[in-house]
């Protein structure tokens, strides 16, 4: 038997496309040899793993994984919703300042690029609607309701998702990493419960079979070797997550303190046609897993989720911020090789019971 690995998305830049990008703008058409390198580079390094899924390791979202559709657009501000990471540092949402909202790129022109070097089935990265509403400011921006920029916003996200799955995408993985930091912020749950229904929204413009081919990815954040909400007990995130109306499921666990409590709330709300793909690497720790950390990890999971739903990935991208130099390309490519070994070796025992 197999069981079914794929990354999250982000992969560290190398050092002279940070550098480069740090002196000027990301669209700077002089990056363009730049960009394209990493993403050639990081898809063949990502191949010799043996991964049997990639991703262009996210090397054109030149800022971070969340603003990487509206960064540079006329109508934004850069003092938007703020999130404050355990290391000290905080990192910022684009604020809108006017309508209409409008993408000002899509992630299946990342995909276009990936599948020009890639030999193996490519997964794509989208961000939520979720996590584009914390751009609409506290107060009403004149001229253009709240409403209106919901509506814009389902739209934007549909049409990028839609494009991906009809240019061959494997899957489409929307990152959600803000719906544990929800719980932080709120403990009342009612800005999780919004953020799970706008997404359902979105959710529900795709027929069932497109479903199949959704994922959705949760962790406490990931960002120079910190966290943002690591602190929020999964209790009170889980329940919800498993009413998105998605496929897959990639939910950060390597690095929680008890992963069987963890588990038995996967199985306790997971829905009979989902599958839960279950962190096993954690890229914001430094020490390189060994495959048999690993398979023992696979091995613990598939006493609490039934073998033929389950699958492995990392607990986050490497680095979702593009300047994060935290991990090193090497470091986050022997991760991801331990866990493709470390994978088949669990399948191996699950399959000869």
């Amino acid at each position: 038997m197999t069981i079914p690995t794929e990354p999250i998305g982000s992969i560290p830049r190398p050092r002279g496309l940070i550098e480069a990008v740090s002196t000027r703008d990301g669209t700077d058409p002089r990056l363009d040899p730049l960009y394209e390198e990493a993403i050639r580079d990081t898809i063949e390094r990502f191949e010799a793993t043996g991964s049997p899924v990639i991703t262009d390791g996210e090397q054109r979202k030149y800022h971070n994984f969340w603003t990487y559709a509206v960064q540079g657009l006329p109508n934004v501000a850069p003092d938007g919703f703020k999130i404050p990471f355990s290391a000290g540092h905080t990192r910022r949402m684009l604020r809108l300042t006017a309508g209409p909202f409008r993408y000002m790129r899509r992630a299946d022109s990342f995909l276009d690029v990936a599948m020009r070097y890639a030999h193996v089935p490519v997964k794509q990265a989208v961000i939520s609607p979720s996590a584009m509403s914390l751009m609409y400011p506290a107060g009403e921006i004149p001229g253009y309701s709240r409403e209106q920029f919901f509506d814009d916003l389902l739209h934007e996200h549909e049409t990028e998702v839609r494009t991906c799955l009809q240019k061959g995408a494997h899957r489409v993985q929307i990152d959600f990493t803000e719906g544990r930091l929800a719980v932080k912020i709120d403990p009342s749950g009612d800005l999780l419960r919004s953020f799970i229904d706008l997404n359902n929204l979105a959710l529900s413009r795709f027929s069932a079979e497109d479903r199949r081919r959704i994922g959705v990815h949760t962790c406490p954040g990931s960002d120079r070797d910190s966290t943002h909400s690591a602190d929020v007990d999964y209790a009170e995130l889980l329940p919800s997550l498993f009413e998105l109306k998605a496929g897959s499921f990639y939910i950060a666990l390597a690095g929680e303190k008890d992963r069987v409590r963890v588990l038995k709330i996967i199985r306790a709300h997971m829905k009979a046609d989902q599958s839960v793909f279950i962190g096993v690497v954690a890229p914001i720790h430094p020490r390189i897993e060994t495959p048999e950390e690993i398979r023992d990890r696979i091995l613990e999971a598939a006493k609490y989720i039934p073998v033929e739903r389950l699958g492995t990935t990392d607990d986050c991208g490497f680095a979702p911020f593009s300047d994060d130099t935290s991990t090193s390309r090497d470091t986050a490519f022997e991760k991801i090789r331990a866990r493709v070994l470390g994978t088949a070796l669990a399948a191996e025992i699950i399959g000869g019971e």
